[in-house]
């Protein structure tokens, strides 16, 4: 709606519009134009009556009322409570676009996120203070695979520090939400968990608010209650659209594809809220999900997405017809601080070695299977053979695990070195001797 005759009035500014009846509804300042207002409404127009109705501008931007609370409790994307439970009584009220972290103050991340998954803690490791998106397909189960994250993941030997999940579910429909919620509350995870749920079905603009409400709950837990929080973002697509819906109403010129010419910088201000600071215990740790649309990883919004932030998980189709679960495609995915958070008194002293083994031993593996599907198993050398059996071995064993098998890191590192004795010794030119005799006899 465009409200006229206005002063002083700011981008982003709140607003609220009183009926006649009583009835109040909010919306925010999306552009000035001399004394004209153009206001975004949250609640929707419809049985608005414009000649009666009063604007009162706020002169603030959305603020989320936080206190120790929030963890337990399920909000919409507006920071409401929607689990029926009682309303947050605020130690603080903090403005949702948050304060940038000042580059001179971030602590570099180098400490290990056990999330209990072999394809992600062995050979793409998560790293406390890291963003590491995930890039998925339109029906590959990468909800499952975000609710599993955030039920097992956990900092080894984080002394007093406690561990967090911040959960924002951005555009989700209502089943979506549903089995959310039901699985953090079965399995326990609710307790030290905090939930935002935006339903597809709720105003894009709300859409928008959603993940900086997550990363405001985020930053208070982190550095003010001294907290390990893990952030989960799904679907950065559906916030994309609506980013692109409301630079439509307001009358911007389009970029790539019609999504607004700063999805880049819109991007980076909720992924760079990821991170540690100097002197301050807690930290923040981003999984952002994507859903590629048709599957193209060179779209804006996975193409953006990889520039800001430390590497990708790749889900793959392929693997799912398989039926391996979670169906995380290795050999494109990356995480570009793992060699931070792996090693002696962080996992293990052989981790880096099996590593580069593995991923060594699986792409020659995959290429001595097409070379195979091409000319024929005859083709192959016996060793090629082994090597096409340890590729099939690993997806099979390694990468599948299912969606409820929580693996400690111990347990991974060994079924790297079950695997690895597929192969002969010859072949293990990546790992020392040293670890080869103390590990590969075991």
């Amino acid at each position: 709606m465009l409200v006229d005759n206005v002063e002083g009035v700011t981008y982003n500014e709140l607003v609220e519009i009183e009926q006649k009846n009583g009835e109040i509804r909010s919306g925010k300042v999306l552009d000035i134009n001399g004394s004209k207002a153009l206001v975004q409404l949250f609640e929707g127009s419809q049985g608005l009556e414009i000649s009666t109705a009063k604007a009162r501008f706020l002169g603030k931007s959305l603020e989320l009322s936080v206190s120790k609370d929030i963890l337990g409790r399920v909000f919409d994307g507006m920071g409401r409570p929607r689990d029926n439970g009682a309303k947050i009584i605020p130690e603080k009220r903090l403005d949702i676009n948050g304060t940038p972290i000042n580059p001179a103050a971030r602590d570099y991340p180098d400490e290990f996120i056990q999330t209990g998954i072999s394809a992600i803690d062995g050979l793409n490791t998560l790293v406390r203070g890291q963003k590491l998106p995930v890039f998925s397909m339109s029906g590959l189960p990468h909800a499952n695979l975000a609710a599993q994250i955030a039920r097992q993941a956990a900092v080894l030997n984080s002394g007093d520090s406690k561990f967090a999940v911040v959960f924002a579910a951005v555009g989700i429909t209502y089943e979506e939400a549903d089995y959310f919620t039901s699985d953090f509350q079965r399995t326990g995870a609710i307790e030290r968990a905090c939930l935002f749920m935006n339903l597809a079905s709720d105003p894009a603009i709300e859409r928008i608010a959603t993940p900086r409400m997550a990363l405001t709950a985020a930053e208070y837990l982190a550095f003010e209650l001294d907290m390990h929080v893990l952030v989960i973002i799904t679907d950065i697509t559906n916030y994309a659209e609506a980013l692109r819906e409301v630079s439509a109403a307001r009358k911007e010129v389009p970029g790539r594809r019609g999504y607004p010419g700063y999805l880049y910088t819109d991007l980076a201000t909720m992924y760079e809220r990821a991170g540690r600071i100097k002197g301050k215990k807690g930290s923040i740790t981003q999984i952002p999900i994507l859903t590629m649309p048709e599957d193209d990883k060179t779209h804006p919004i996975p193409d953006l997405t990889g520039y800001i932030t430390e590497g990708q998980i790749i889900l793959s189709r392929e693997l799912y017809k398989k039926g391996i679960t979670p169906p995380i495609d290795v050999l494109p995915s990356l995480s570009r601080l793992k060699d931070k958070g792996i090693g002696k008194n962080k996992t293990r002293e052989d981790h880096a070695d099996t590593m580069n083994q593995l991923f060594a031993a699986y792409a020659r593996g995959k290429e001595a299977k097409e070379l195979s599907a091409i000319l024929g198993e005859a083709a192959l050398t016996d060793v090629d053979k082994l090597f096409a059996k340890f590729a099939e071995e690993f997806e099979k064993r390694y990468v599948s695990q299912g969606f409820n098998t929580n693996r400690p890191i111990e347990e991974t590192l060994k079924l790297g070195w079950d695997l690895l004795k597929i192969l002969p010794r010859s072949e293990l030119k990546r790992i020392k001797d040293v670890y080869i005799d103390k590990y590969l006899s075991e």
